[in-house]
């Protein structure tokens, strides 16, 4: 039987799916329990994060150059990991961080095994199963970061303003949404698509989320 796009990125998500109580530090942000000190840790490795990601978005892409599709999915999530970082500055602000804290951060292994592994996948995955593997786990980072922002707002009193590199990731992205089916039915199309090692990276890249969540969540304060 012949499968659609929008039911190997429908597969994919249910496969990766982590369990409710794996994240350990969403639900204490949530209930107001979690520590300043954690959240600004989260706005300092994010910063490596975003330009560890979009530098692996731009090499998929380039690595994509004779499948447009894929291509232009991959050139979008560079372009949001640029804006994230905008978006970023105005949480890091409203933690107080100021530059030498900020530079002077020393990222934790448990955080940046994630971006290692994405830049990993720029490295060695055919692109169009990296498309699927990251299309899955984007869906609990969406529920994760829509979760913490509106607790930052509720319980932390941040602003709007602070809270908008979670609402970016948080809200609806049906242009993007439309670029991976494009580029996972290129894919199918070309004969590219391995379900299977879609899979396998894909299970990895939400063990390795968790794990970067988790870490945060077993910091001293």
């Amino acid at each position: 039987m012949t499968r659609t796009a929008r039911e190997v990125l429908d597969t994919a998500a249910a496969n990766t799916a982590p369990d409710e109580d794996a994240n350990r530090l969403v639900p204490r942000v949530v209930d107001g329990s979690a520590p300043v000190e954690a959240l600004a840790a989260f706005a300092m490795e994010q910063r490596h994060v975003i330009d560890s990601d979009r530098r692996a978005f731009l090499r998929l892409a380039e690595r994509s150059a004779d499948r447009p599709a894929t291509a232009r999915f991959f050139a979008s999530l560079a372009n949001g990991e640029t804006l994230a970082a905008e978006r970023l500055t105005a949480l890091i602000d409203a933690l107080g961080l100021d530059d030498e804290t900020v530079h002077g951060h020393r990222p934790h292994p448990g955080c940046q095994a994630y971006p290692a592994y994405v830049a990993w996948l720029a490295l060695n995955a055919e692109p169009v199963d990296a498309v699927v593997a990251l299309g899955a786990n984007f869906a609990a980072w969406g529920g994760y970061c829509a979760a913490v922002g509106r607790a930052l707002r509720t319980s932390y009193g941040f602003s709007d303003a602070a809270c908008g590199f979670f609402a970016f990731f948080a809200e609806p992205a049906p242009a993007l949404e439309a670029q991976a089916l494009e580029a996972v039915q290129e894919g199918l199309d070309g004969g590219r698509l391995d379900t299977g090692e879609a899979d396998r990276y894909g299970r990895l890249l939400q063990a390795y989320e968790l794990m970067f969540w988790n870490t945060l969540a077993d910091l001293p304060g």
